[in-house]
């Protein structure tokens, strides 16, 4: 396996942390196994990972039920079709990817989007499932224009996904660090999660909170009007994080240029 997987045991629920190698900047695929399945939040941008966190759920000898897409980023989505189960997502993030379109790859694959649409629209509230309260809630503005926030509240666990980054650097292409910022607060004020997932990286508790406030607030005041000095003066201060290429894909947002 090119991945990694982390394995939390919250009693009646069981977390697998599916996470990429650092080519795709340690996009994660959770796993959430019930009682008697296995339901995927978000599905890689490569489709070779999603092979690789399909594989892993299969092998957990319970059926693999449904994948959760938070948001429209490739990322998250471009391997849904091959966990061969219907895709949920918010009506908007659905609208979303499909403005989007076909997404291509680096090495010129073509992922097209009739295989990545979602099927099934998720309404925010509660849903039980195999005696698992799952609360949904829908956050807008930030590292996308809209996210599906994903609640176990008895088991602690809250699976912010792109709300938050841990040990890799953000990305910032849609250029909303105050709407970012105000969904970070709406995460802090949440009590009673002591386990934080996160879209890219590691699983995390609550104090990964401040962490990316501190990047972005290091954004906010290193963003410029040149994209490669932006980059240069972002890894420089924080030269643990793994990813930098992400800024790349980002600047071309940021710092548009006449082609």
């Amino acid at each position: 396996m090119n991945g990694t997987v982390t394995v939390l045991d919250k009693g009646a629920v069981r977390i697998h942390s599916y996470m990429s190698p650092a080519d795709t900047f340690h996009a994660t695929t959770q796993l959430i196994e019930t009682p008697a399945r296995v339901i995927a939040i978000d599905a890689q941008l490569v489709p070779a990972y999603a092979d690789e966190a399909v594989a892993y759920a299969r092998g957990l000898g319970k059926p693999l039920d449904r994948l959760i897409v938070t948001h429209a980023h490739p990322d998250h989505y471009n391997g849904a079709a091959r966990f061969g189960v219907p895709v949920h997502a918010l009506a908007q993030v659905r609208e979303q990817i499909i403005a989007r379109g076909d997404s291509r790859l680096p090495g010129g694959l073509v992922i097209p989007v009739a295989d990545v649409t979602p099927t099934v629209d998720l309404v925010p509230g509660t849903e039980v499932i195999d005696g698992v309260r799952f609360v949904l809630e829908a956050v807008s503005g930030g590292e996308a224009a809209d996210e599906l926030l994903v609640k176990l509240p008895d088991q602690g666990v809250l699976v912010a996904q792109d709300l938050v980054y841990h040990d890799v650097h953000l990305y910032l292409g849609n250029n909303d660090i105050e709407g970012w910022e105000r969904a970070l607060d709406l995460l802090a004020a949440q009590t009673g999660f002591d386990t934080v997932l996160a879209g890219h990286g590691l699983p995390t508790g609550p104090e990964i909170y401040a962490d990316v406030r501190r990047y972005l607030a290091d954004a906010r005041e290193l963003l410029g009007d040149d994209g490669e000095a932006y980059k240069k003066a972002i890894v420089e201060r924080h030269p643990s994080l793994v990813g930098p290429f992400i800024i790349d894909i980002a600047n071309r947002s940021l710092f548009p240029t006449d082609q």
